[in-house]
């Protein structure tokens, strides 16, 4: 009896693994691809701080136009860090909306850009008019000699695609 618990058990357990994972797969990227850059933002809760930013700078009519646009975009842990690095609170960060315009267009490239076209080691011009380099590590560079790690790449979008980032990239002053 103890031994056919355990198998009972142990194929719900694998049953419910398959689920899992087949429900977090490579095809959830296409049920975004109905949706626009915000509208995904918006549907990801790790962006929440990120789609604030968006809507405080006055960019989601834009970023929901028709693009195409290549966001890297940046996590809520990315965000959070960067406030600890700066010293100031989230609506502060919010208020500045010059320098929040400044910040969030550095991480947009016009165009669909997937993965396997990123420019390895060149310079990559951003929406912003700034550039910056990605190595075959998949790590950015920005102007500031700040590294982020592209986490995941192409999250497509009806109007672009998104590329998840583990740092907040600061253009040059």
């Amino acid at each position: 009896m103890q031994f056919r618990r355990r198998s009972l058990l142990l194929t719900a357990a694998l049953g419910a693994g398959s689920t899992l994972l087949a429900a977090c797969g490579n095809d959830d990227d296409d049920d975004h691809e109905d949706r626009n850059i915000v509208q995904v933002a918006q549907s990801l809760p790790d962006f929440s701080i990120l789609v604030e930013a968006v809507v405080a700078a006055d960019l989601a009519t834009t970023l929901s136009g028709p693009g195409p646009f290549t966001v890297f975009a940046p996590t809520n842990a990315a965000f959070a860090a960067l406030l600890t690095e700066l010293g100031v609170t989230k609506a502060a960060l919010l208020a500045d909306k010059p320098l929040l315009t400044a910040v969030l267009t550095y991480h947009v490239v016009s165009g669909r850009v997937l993965r396997a076209q990123v420019p390895v080691g060149t310079p990559i011009t951003t929406v912003q008019g700034g550039s910056f380099t990605v190595g075959s590590d998949l790590v950015i560079t920005d102007q500031r000699g700040r590294r982020s790690a592209i986490t995941a790449t192409d999250v497509m979008a009806s109007n672009g695609v998104i590329h998840v980032i583990d740092k907040v990239l600061l253009p040059a002053v």
